[in-house]
């Protein structure tokens, strides 16, 4: 596993230098390797930050309310079968050549980038509610109480904690896979989900409540921004174009698409006054 690892990073080093370390030109491989580096582990540790959130939500609510057994028996069993996909389908994604990946990755990445940055300028704006845990947790707890009666009560409450986990890992596991598949980095994505759920689950276990203080609507407009910015860049790599900056470019495709969010925030905002 270890040399897994150690091979994947070397590989999108070897990427990364192949491109920027022409002609002795050592300090723009740094600050490229840098870029990719700290993109993809950010891109990876935001956006695993606030789907666990929203698992933990979910997983607190069966512990508390009915027991921590079919809490951590759901988790676990949910993860069991995240580790079998990626176990499964991990592999076959070395057999697809490199520029039809990066073309297939940004796509995805800007249909599932998008929808986070559709989501959270609406909620900006005013025009969906913000998403809330506390009401979440209230109405999961709700829910839990009501079946609480029935025979099936503990399997009832196993199977909602392993479709949070489930659900919400699904889109971690494919964030991870997608961030950094195209640039070897799956590893360093890989790290910055696994420090994500070690913070949640440090900071869930001292509060002991849900994490109503994060501010997932402005962690969902950044990553959708992120993801967004990396599908339009691996479209374009895909398609052997060649960025102005090489992988800075990954910061002003960003910045645009900042722009354009700011821009539909306000005019969701006006149409929503004259409408009052």
């Amino acid at each position: 596993m270890g040399g897994t690892r150690g091979g994947t990073l070397a590989r999108g080093c070897a990427w990364v230098a192949s491109r920027y370390c022409r002609g002795g030109h050592k300090g723009v491989f740094v600050l490229h390797l840098s870029t990719s580096v700290v993109s993809t582990v950010t891109a990876a540790f935001l956006a695993s930050f606030v789907e666990i959130v929203e698992a933990f939500t979910i997983v607190l609510a069966v512990g508390v309310t009915r027991s921590w057994r079919p809490a951590l028996t759901g988790t676990a069993a949910a993860l069991a079968v995240l580790v079998a996909v990626v176990a499964v389908f991990g592999p076959l994604l070395t057999l697809v050549p490199l520029g039809p990946l990066r073309f297939g990755i940004g796509v995805l990445l800007i249909l599932f980038g998008m929808r986070w940055l559709r989501k959270a300028i609406l909620r900006a704006a005013g025009v969906v509610a913000l998403h809330d845990e506390a009401r979440i947790y209230a109405r999961e707890t709700d829910l839990l109480q009501r079946q609480a009666r029935e025979r099936r009560a503990d399997q009832l409450a196993l199977l909602a904690a392993f479709k949070a986990v489930l659900l919400e890992g699904v889109e971690v596991v494919f964030i991870v896979i997608a961030v950094g598949t195209a640039h070897g980095l799956t590893f360093a994505a890989g790290m910055g989900a696994l420090a994500a759920a070690v913070l949640v689950l440090a900071i869930g276990a001292v509060v002991h409540r849900p994490l109503t203080q994060v501010p997932e609507n402005a962690l969902k407009m950044v990553v959708g921004l992120m993801l967004t910015a990396y599908g339009v860049f691996w479209i374009g790599e895909g398609l052997g174009a060649e960025w102005p900056g090489a992988d800075l470019a990954l910061l002003y495709i960003a910045a645009i698409l900042a722009l354009f969010a700011a821009g539909a925030i306000r005019l969701k905002r006006q149409a929503g006054v004259v409408r009052a």
